[in-house]
């Protein structure tokens, strides 16, 4: 159970959103296999949409196969301060 409360969540966070785009940044990944392992019901564990909104994955359309899930300049950058590279 996480006990962080609101105010706090999104800095708590941080490591878990460098876990997510790390994993990204090493290949682009399958929107569903990302929806698999990072999406939650939990409402205090955002790390999927607390990366998209800070900007450090997107989105693409795929053709056939679905959307595809890509790290960002904005994530690269996010990696480099933390000292981890895809």
């Amino acid at each position: 159970m996480i006990t962080a409360d609101l105010a706090t969540a999104p800095a708590s966070l941080d490591p878990l959103i460098l876990d997510l785009v790390e994993w990204v940044a090493r290949e682009p990944r399958a929107l569903a296999d990302v929806m698999d392992a990072w999406r939650t019901s939990c409402p205090r564990l955002t790390v999927w949409e607390d990366a998209v909104d800070r900007g450090f994955v997107k989105r693409e359309a795929a053709g056939s196969a679905g959307a595809v899930v890509s790290v960002t300049a904005a994530g690269l950058a996010f990696l480099q301060r933390h000292r981890r590279h895809g």
